[in-house]
């Protein structure tokens, strides 16, 4: 006779619940914790029996390294995969999945299409692909990507082909700042108009946009290569192809591999060195085409090689911070505008500068709506939400919010939000305030990190308030996290595996695993990059 393992409460007896409801969410949770049958592998995986379909690696947060320990021994599809630097993020054109498939398929040549990745992937990805076919030389295109846009089932109707490969045209309707003037930072509420564009969206999604160069970074290098900007390669100016369609930021390998051919001596050797991931200077983590360019002077290439030798600009994508219940023609982002010192001279971000400065009302530009992959409210607007998003992480939490008043939820929402300096970095503050009032939103818990002696994040105020941050969480509210991926989305996950372990029966073992069940389970979401 075999008997079941006794599982243990997850809900205290001294919990604020009746003898019924404890036993009700006792049994939720040992459901939710209970091992699930193993899924079916993907069709690429399926010829090794060692693979069983998932993919623990798969964690924005996690460093490379780490990933790539945990796909060890995988098939090699899944290797890739693993190499990849969003989780799911579509800025490629693809799932993670499907990229590396079609790299597996030889569907996929590029392998330099991991936007977030940037480097450290495609080195990995070169690697793998070496490992996969050492006869085939491994080959990066320079053109624009034309790509079949990632599944979109389940999501609203709306044209196929408006996509990555094939953007609508919208109009730039204007921008506002939410910093006051003596903020240290610059953040931007940015509004659209879809009404000729044929765009639907839902909360959750993105928009991607196709942003241009600076136009006077652009002067910059053609002068540094001594060029003549309207110098024809194919049917674009030198000049138009500079602004529109290839990267200026940190260059790819194969451009250090460029240099290295027509120059020589030193210069040459450390070219070759920089183009297989060394740095002989140390300063090869701060450059851009345009220090490149400086740090080897007098280059005059020959303009389609030097256009050839670099990556193409892709689009950028930015969290929807407005629900479409309230005005479905109509889309907004926040977005903070990246600027940096680096020796004399400012560097600016692409798209975030292209946005904040220099769109000018009714233009219209390029975009396309990327569907969120498991980030969307539940449908069920009786349960609770638990949001976490620090600085721009807020955005599509604003966006949940205006959902949940539109729909009348009733299950109960609780933001954490924070920034630098509660009077110059408090963004939406009128309009969260009028959730308060309402009832749309029931919480609201501030973190400010330059306000006083003591830096407080929102990880330090999930641990402040933990004992009903905890009962929020036992009675099912779904948890959200958005916002940068290398600290705080790590941060916060501690914070609450703390939590659970303080307020319950779990031990910090068990209580990881009670959150990695929430992820598996749609109860922990997150859009972290």
């Amino acid at each position: 006779m075999t008997t079941q393992p006794i599982i243990p409460p997850f809900i205290p007896e001294n919990a604020p619940f009746s003898e019924e409801q404890r036993a009700w969410l006792n049994g939720f949770f040992a459901g939710l914790m209970a091992p699930d049958a193993a899924p079916a592998p993907s069709d690429a995986a399926r010829h090794d029996e060692g693979d069983d379909g998932e993919a623990p690696w798969h964690d924005p947060a996690m460093p490379l390294e780490e990933r790539m320990k945990l796909a060890n021994g995988r098939p090699l599809n899944r290797r890739l995969m693993a190499a990849m630097a969003q989780q799911d993020c579509g800025q490629c054109g693809y799932d993670c999945e499907n990229y590396a498939n079609a790299i597996m398929a030889h569907t996929e040549e590029r392998l330099n299409l991991c936007v977030p990745g940037e480097k450290p992937t495609f080195r990995m990805l070169k690697a793998l692909a070496e490992e996969m076919n050492a006869e085939q030389p491994v080959t990066e295109a320079p053109e624009m990507p034309i790509l079949a846009p990632a599944s979109t089932a389940g999501e609203a109707s709306q044209p196929a082909t408006y996509g990555r490969a094939s953007p609508a045209t919208i109009g730039f309707l204007g921008r506002r700042r939410l910093n006051k003037e003596d903020s240290e930072k610059a953040t931007y509420h940015i509004d659209f108009d879809l009404s000729e564009s044929g765009l639907t969206y839902n909360v959750g999604d993105s928009l991607g946009v196709f942003p241009q160069n600076d136009p006077k970074l652009v002067d910059e290098i053609i002068a540094k290569i001594a060029a003549d900007p309207q110098t024809m390669i194919g049917d674009k100016p030198l000049r138009d192809i500079l602004i529109n369609d290839v990267a200026l930021g940190s260059p790819p390998d194969r451009f250090f591999e460029f240099i290295s051919f027509i120059t020589g001596g030193e210069r040459r050797k450390k070219a070759k060195l920089l183009s297989i991931g060394e740095d002989p200077d140390g300063d090869a983590a701060t450059l851009d085409v345009l220090a490149v360019l400086e740090k080897f002077p007098g280059l005059r290439p020959d303009a389609e090689a030097f256009i050839e030798a670099l990556d193409p600009l892709q689009p950028r994508l930015y969290s929807i911070s407005s629900s479409p219940k309230v005005n479905p023609k109509h889309l907004s982002l926040t977005v903070d505008h990246v600027r940096y010192v680096i020796g004399n001279r400012i560097r600016r971000g692409v798209a975030s500068s292209w946005l904040a400065e220099e769109l000018a009302p009714h233009r219209k530009l390029k975009a396309y709506i990327q569907k969120a992959h498991n980030f969307a409210l539940p449908a069920d607007g009786g349960i609770p939400i638990i949001m976490v998003g620090p600085g721009t992480g807020v955005a599509p939490f604003r966006a949940f919010l205006q959902e949940r008043r539109a729909t009348q939820a009733t299950g109960g929402a609780w933001l954490f939000f924070g920034h630098q300096r509660r009077a110059a970095d408090f963004f939406y503050e009128e309009e969260f305030n009028g959730m308060l009032k309402d009832g749309s939103l029931s919480k609201l818990s501030l973190a400010w990190s330059r306000d006083g002696d003591t830096k407080t994040y929102v990880q330090d105020k999930m641990r402040m308030e933990s004992e009903e941050l905890y009962e929020w969480i036992a009675r099912g509210a779904h948890f959200y996290v958005c916002g940068d991926a290398k600290r705080m989305a790590g941060d916060v996950e501690r914070a609450l595996v703390e939590t659970i372990t303080k307020h319950s029966d779990h031990t910090e073992t068990s209580a990881k695993a009670f959150v990695a069940s929430m992820k598996k389970n749609g109860l922990y979401q997150t859009d972290v990059y």
